[in-house]
């Protein structure tokens, strides 16, 4: 084993120039490399002058980078110069070796980089774990200082630049980011949404010819005061999002139009028959009784209801059962009856006996206003409301609830035959998206439930038409035609789209050239979607600096 690990450590080491490697020892999972520096001298970090006057030699004991999952320790035998010139401030100093290590480090340059790496990649919990299984022994708070420790990305003067906000605290702090618009790099991310914190970033910038932002007002202004040479453009997807907003109030406030205009009725659920006994013709509780000689007297009287049918299926069960030699509590047990259940039923010669022996229902408490409400049900035609016959029997005595009134009547009194209500009007989310959607995403019945509401509400078809140019000009990049689109718009009196119409001319230019350039703020908003995925890998951990950083390192 210790043989492969040299050969490994032996092929690796090469790469540093200036360290020759002495010898590989191996304890446990611990892997101990020992070398020596062998270059002829050094260069002083105070005044850069060279020295080959050897003062002392020490080792230095740095972590390395794991070698088939063990930990790796170096032995590093480092010298002490002395400085030979006598206007330097220091006396001696110690050789280090460029990409290995450094002063007062305790693990090795590329060792560093890999948790600088790991740490931007997976941050602190997820980053340790993952190190734990490669062998890397560390902290997540570790990984989160060698991020702090990596340098800012370098980048090239942007002339395009996107501007967006995004979301520290939701609802209650907000920070802006600024991307490159050519390149999608992130350029940097500040803490505030103010003009003034963005003003200070563009007037560093003054090459900047172009600027993207949404249509808030706090970017136009500070575009305008730090950077009046740039061209704002207004993002194409907030215009169309601020015009769908200004519809859904028109289709809000024209909704009662539609009360008119004819709604199909609901198809009425199929009437489900109840399929016949397949020994009889129809339910046997409502015929006449053909069981034996002694019945004949009794069919006109045969017992009916859900009880009845339930006595005689209960009876032919217990009877049939001892027909086959079950005793009583053999059928009890089978059937999961009580005894004297069973008993009942074995000693009745007839399922009707069960039923006449049945005590009579006690009266209810609506008993003695049944004839009242007859009589005003008969009065009415069955026009009356129920809520209504509640409140005359109260004030008559009754004391019970009005369901007990609303079940009465429903069972006992004929139904006056009512239409089918019609079905109700669509939402107003509905409706807008009728408008506001490609025509070719709706399906046939919202395409013949948009035309009929446009038929009937001229508001809504002004509306529609409106959107649809409004659309035309931003997929096709006509803007020249928007201040018409505006006048027609805002000669229009429709609630949220002439506002909507009006409020451009506030920013007409930044949508004008929203309209008639190939600039947008689709890449920031990607960018403030990775955003969103860095703050939830995070967990709420640590502040600003350290979403700052791995935003512009990761992106």
């Amino acid at each position: 084993m210790s043989e492969i690990i040299y050969e490994m450590r032996d092929l690796l080491f090469p790469q540093v120039p200036g360290v020759e490697v002495v010898a590989v020892r191996t304890a446990g999972t611990t892997v101990r490399v020992e070398a020596r520096c062998t270059a002829t001298g050094g260069a002083c970090p105070g005044c850069d002058g060279w020295s080959e006057r050897v003062h002392s030699s020490y080792l230095r004991f740095p972590v390395d980078l794991p070698v088939a999952g063990r930990r790796a320790e170096m032995a590093l035998r480092v010298r002490r110069f002395l400085c030979a010139s006598p206007a330097c401030g220091r006396r001696t100093f110690v050789e280090q070796i460029p990409g290995l290590t450094q002063r007062h480090g305790r693990v090795t340059e590329r060792l560093r980089q890999m948790l600088g790496t790991i740490g931007l990649a997976l941050a602190g919990r997820a980053g340790a774990r993952l190190a734990e299984q490669t062998g890397i022994m560390t902290s997540r708070s570790t990984l989160l200082r060698r991020v702090m420790d990596l340098p800012d990305p370098a980048h090239a003067e942007p002339t395009a630049v996107g501007v967006d906000d995004f979301a520290l605290r939701r609802g209650h702090v907000y920070g802006t980011v600024i991307i490159d618009a050519e390149t999608h790099q992130v350029l940097d991310l500040l803490p505030e949404r103010d003009a003034d914190t963005l003003a200070l970033w563009l007037r560093t910038h003054p090459e900047i010819e172009v600027l993207c932002r949404d249509r808030a007002g706090v970017y136009a202004d500070a575009a305008t005061t730090a950077a009046p040479q740039a061209l704002q453009v207004a993002d194409r997807f907030h215009l169309w999002q601020n015009l769908t907003t200004a519809v859904e109030k028109t289709v809000a406030a024209h909704r009662s139009c539609l009360h008119e205009c004819p709604q199909e009725p609901e198809e009425p659920e199929p009437a489900w028959e109840t399929p016949a006994s397949p020994d009889t013709d129809g339910p046997e509780i409502d015929g006449p009784e053909t069981d034996g000689p002694d019945d004949t007297g009794e069919a006109a009287e045969a017992p009916a209801g859900r009880f009845a049918q339930r006595a005689r299926e209960h009876h032919e069960l217990v009877h049939e059962l001892l027909g086959q030699g079950m005793g009583i509590r053999h059928i009890a047990r089978h059937l999961g009856w009580g005894r004297h259940t069973v008993q009942r039923y074995a000693r009745a010669a007839r399922w009707q006996d069960m039923v006449k022996g049945r005590k009579p229902r006690r009266p209810g408490k609506l008993a003695p206003y049944v004839s009242y409400l007859e009589q005003r049900w008969a009065e009415t035609e069955g026009r009356v409301t129920v809520l209504a016959l509640h409140r005359e029997i109260t004030e008559r005595g009754f004391h019970g609830s009005y369901s007990t009134v609303r079940d009465w009547t429903r069972r006992n009194l004929p139904q006056t035959a009512r239409p089918a209500p019609a079905p109700p009007l669509p939402s107003v989310r509905e409706i807008t998206g009728w408008l506001v959607r490609h025509p070719g995403t709706l399906t046939e019945e919202e395409e013949l439930l948009r035309k009929s509401a446009l038929a009937h509400c001229p508001e809504l078809r002004t509306a529609a038409e409106l959107t649809s140019s409004f659309a035309e000009m931003l997929t096709t990049l006509g803007g020249e035609d928007l201040p018409d689109w505006i006048t027609e718009a805002a000669a229009s009196k429709l609630p949220g789209i002439s506002t909507f119409a009006t409020g451009l001319n506030s920013d007409v230019d930044a949508v004008t050239a929203g309209l008639t350039t190939d600039w947008n703020s689709g890449p920031v908003e990607g960018a403030v979607n990775r955003i969103k995925m860095i703050k939830r890998q995070m967990f709420g951990r640590a502040g600003f600096a350290l979403l700052r950083k791995r935003v512009l390192l990761a992106s």
